[in-house]
């Protein structure tokens, strides 16, 4: 059995023991977390969610991901050249149970 469900605007194709990286959630390691937006249940479609459809899951560790290099210039303009990075937070998940 599987699940599509929605969190953080991105969709997630799921099933039980599943561990995936979500955008950053409001929870701690090891709270349960519950996702009442599922698109997709096997062969029923949600028009656009399910009802009475969840999928819980528990948050092993909060983190960031590796950092990323933004480098940005102007041909022909020496004083044009800005470098940036960025480290993205994450959430990851165990998903532990499908209602539905």
């Amino acid at each position: 059995m599987y699940a599509v469900i929605k969190v953080g605007g991105k969709q997630y194709r799921v099933t039980k023991d599943d561990e995936i990286y979500v955008e950053k959630l409001d929870a701690n390691q090891g709270d349960i977390v519950k996702f009442d937006q599922v698109l997709m249940l096997d062969t029923k479609v949600g028009n656009p969610y399910l009802t009475n459809v969840t999928v819980e899951g528990e948050v092993l560790k909060n983190g960031k991901n590796k950092k990323i290099r933004i480098f940005k210039y102007k041909s022909k303009d020496r004083s044009n050249r800005v470098t940036q990075g960025h480290r993205q937070p994450y959430t990851k998940i165990k998903i532990t149970k499908i209602n539905g």
